[in-house]
């Protein structure tokens, strides 16, 4: 992508893909599901979930899996008023792109 992603772009996609899974997601798992919309790394989006996790939008639980820990991420209902206020911010400025690009103002 030619677009530079900005820190709360990346948090609202986090939160969007965290949100699908009612009981939560894994780090990996999110990892890849993010992959399927930007090119990022694992270290872009792990420092993403620790600062969501600092700001009370998602919480962190452990469970077994294989024999070892799996960390699990579930958003918070913070963090579900914070996506809800990141797809109405996002609505209206890709809806003011879009009309730049099609030639309105």
């Amino acid at each position: 992508m030619v677009f530079n992603t900005g820190a709360a772009l990346l948090d609202a996609i986090v939160l969007a893909v965290v949100s699908k899974e009612k009981e939560g997601t894994y780090g990996y798992k999110i990892t890849q599901d993010v992959r399927g919309v930007l090119d990022v790394s694992e270290s872009t989006l792990y420092p993403v979930l620790r600062r969501l996790q600092k700001d009370d939008c998602l919480e962190v639980y452990d469970k077994a899996y294989a024999g070892r820990n799996r960390r699990y991420y579930k958003v918070t209902e913070k963090g579900t008023a914070q996506l809800n206020l990141y797809k109405i911010e996002w609505k209206n400025y890709s809806s003011k792109i879009t009309r730049m690009f099609e030639g309105g103002i």
